[in-house]
């Protein structure tokens, strides 16, 4: 058996393409995802909305994996939105141990992988512990070369854009950038996905048709996919679904003829 730890990224979108029956280049480089059905699955199951953010949590695993085996670049995964502060402390309380608990136990699984980590969103409003480790997990992997892991934290894209501004200005105040200087390529590396490439892929569970503030920039020409699953239902073979789905679009970017 072949050991998958071993290959390239290319090889692995090589080996991912003939498994699904299409080219490579069908395969979308980084894929976005809104982890949405966590209450709604354990409200299903007679189960309280906490038991239903564990399993969630569970399956971030298997699908970070699956993606890496897929031959991902990178895919970036919508945790936590500023505005989820808005829910019962309770529940937040608990979520915030559950990312201490797996920004911890998922390192082993990255460095084995070649994973590399790093968060999007502002570290204000988060605990201590959950950036202490956070920032752990995220040094101790900033050495690996493979698929790219960014976690949206206490993320907001507006939020997101108004510090992209705010970076940019002030490097206009010190005389380092002239206005005529400021242009797409520089408002992209000022966010916080700088160095990433932009999502060619969208994936939305729970059927829920809204962006939710996410990525508003960078997804100006990704493919949505929105499927009635569930996230903690959300295994392998539905994000191979995803990319199918992927596969079949015609991505024109504005032009007649698709690129």
């Amino acid at each position: 058996m072949i050991d998958r730890r071993n290959l390239t990224i290319a090889q692995k979108r090589a080996m991912a393409a003939e498994r699904l029956g299409i080219s490579v280049d069908k395969i979308p480089k980084h894929v976005a995802v809104i982890m949405d059905g966590n209450g709604r699955w354990a409200t299903q199951r007679g189960k309280k909305r906490l038991q239903g953010h564990r399993q969630g949590g569970k399956m971030v695993e298997r699908v970070v994996l699956h993606g890496v085996n897929l031959g991902l670049s990178a895919m970036t995964l919508y945790s936590f939105s500023m505005q989820n502060w808005k829910r019962p402390k309770l529940e937040i309380a608990f979520l915030m141990q559950l990312y201490v608990h797996y920004l911890v136990g998922i390192r082993k699984v990255l460095n084995k992988h070649n994973v590399r980590l790093v968060h999007l969103g502002r570290t204000e409003q988060l605990p201590t512990r959950v950036v202490k480790e956070m920032q752990k997990t995220v040094e101790l992997t900033s050495g690996n070369t493979g698929m790219v892991l960014a976690l949206a934290l206490n993320y907001g894209s507006r939020e997101e854009i108004v510090d992209a501004t705010k970076k940019i200005s002030q490097l206009c105040i010190d005389g380092k950038l002239s206005v005529e200087d400021i242009d797409e390529e520089l408002f992209s590396n000022s966010l916080y996905t700088a160095g990433l490439d932009e999502p060619d892929l969208l994936v939305r569970t729970s059927y829920e048709m809204r962006i939710s503030n996410f990525l508003l920039w960078q997804i100006s020409y990704a493919e949505f996919y929105v499927t009635e699953t569930l996230w903690p239902d959300f295994n392998e073979a539905e994000l191979d679904k995803a990319v199918l789905a992927y596969a079949a679009r015609s991505r024109r970017k504005g032009d007649v003829v698709a690129k």
